[in-house]
């Protein structure tokens, strides 16, 4: 990579984006060269031997996330306590949930509180270690948060096991929350059967499109909805027999929207929906449910078109689940963890005989996330959205 780890870099463009870089000048410390691993000649940086870069939720957001949310602070460096460890983060992933996490309401993990470091998942190096489970060196994934240097639980830390041929950020795309959501989502919940019909919304998404080549290994039918012709190519090109934009039925009336995409659903899916794996809500999803069929699935993943509206859709083809007798079910993949290593296993074989492939968009720099996080909701991410925070170990040959 070109330019500074530090200061927030698009991988694809050969200059600092601004605002990051302005998010980034808050800090209060004085500025000298660049420490020595982010090589960048023309942004200073603090340097990094005594001090952590953290970034902290200041403010709830109204609408999408901004810088002004966020404050970037260099705090002591964090020591771990015992049964704990201290954790050099490498990747830090960017999710929908996030946004959930920022809001003051009920909801499957408690809010993060204003002044605490945003919660993220993060894959890391361990540092140095209280908790006889883990070592220094060794790698770790886990819910640590938005900073360079993280101290946590070595009991909710997980080991990562090395898979041939995949990159460590993979265990935040593939083989890691979104695949393992992918898996447990559609299987456990979904309950495909080869022949059904999958439909899947935010289709191109990291989840996604790991869902539709999961269904496709089962011998399913899979119907992709996705926001671009260029995403509905990709889609198509890893399996999915059919692809929706819905971007060319938007219509300024919810209600009429809604039915447009019910016709292109109809005209793709002609035999009804027997599994709908939702990410979107919103007419999407009744669109979904006017399609689906006698005994239908339907997986409740999330709802990205509604975290940031004030004024949340109302559902309004609920009544199909009654005269179809179908299911509707929410799921939380934290609920999966005694069986993460059975998803990891098998996401690894399917991954490892090319039955299953996946993008990833990484850009450089903590100090771009507060800035990146909307390309979740804007649709400009090319695949599983990933910050680099740091450097990787040298991995053994």
């Amino acid at each position: 990579r070109s330019g500074c780890a530090r200061h927030a870099q698009y991988r694809f463009i050969s200059s600092c984006h601004p605002a990051a870089c302005r998010f980034l000048s808050t800090l209060s410390f004085t500025f000298t060269p660049c420490h020595p691993r982010s090589g960048c000649a023309r942004h200073p940086s603090p340097i990094m031997s005594v001090r952590n870069l953290v970034i902290r939720l200041t403010s709830r957001p109204k609408g999408l996330p901004s810088v002004e949310n966020f404050k970037a602070a260099e705090e002591v460096f964090p020591s771990p306590r015992d049964q704990q460890v201290l954790v050099r983060n490498i990747y830090l992933s960017l999710d929908p949930a996030m946004r959930g996490w920022m809001t003051d309401r009920k909801s499957y993990v408690e809010p993060v509180k204003l002044g605490d470091v945003m919660r993220g998942i993060t894959v890391g190096e361990v540092v140095e270690s209280n908790y006889a489970g883990l070592k220094q060196g060794d790698l770790v994934s886990g819910v640590l948060g938005w900073a360079e240097y993280s101290v946590g639980d070595g009991k909710g830390l997980n080991k990562v096991v090395d898979v041939p041929g995949a990159p460590l950020s993979a265990h935040l795309s593939v083989l890691g929350m979104t695949g393992l959501t992918a898996y447990f989502g559609l299987l456990d919940v979904g309950k495909p059967r080869p022949g059904d019909t999958v439909m899947v919304s935010g289709a191109a998404g990291a989840v996604g499109s790991v869902v539709g080549q999961i269904a496709k290994i089962g011998g399913c039918n899979v119907v992709g909805i996705a926001g671009s012709e260029q995403k509905c190519d990709w889609i198509r090109s890893i399996g999915f027999d059919h692809a929706i934009n819905y971007r060319s039925h938007l219509r300024d009336d919810e209600d009429e929207f809604m039915r447009e995409m019910a016709k292109a659903i109809r005209k793709d899916a002609r035999n009804g929906v027997d599994v709908f794996f939702d990410n979107i809500g919103g007419p999407i999803l009744d669109a979904g449910l006017a399609n689906l069929n006698i005994g239908a699935r339907v997986a409740v993943c999330g709802a990205i078109s509604q975290y940031n509206s004030v004024h949340a859709y109302a559902p309004k083809q609920y009544y199909s689940l009654l005269v179809n007798r179908a299911k509707m079910e929410g799921f939380i993949v934290f609920d999966y963890a005694k069986r993460y290593r059975e998803g990891v296993q098998r996401l690894s074989k399917w991954l490892n005989e090319g039955k299953i492939d996946y993008k990833e968009h990484i850009i450089d720099g903590l100090g771009s996330a507060p800035l990146a996080i909307n390309k979740l909701f804007d649709g400009s991410n090319e695949g599983k959205l990933i910050v680099a925070v740091g450097d990787e170990p040298k991995r053994e040959k």
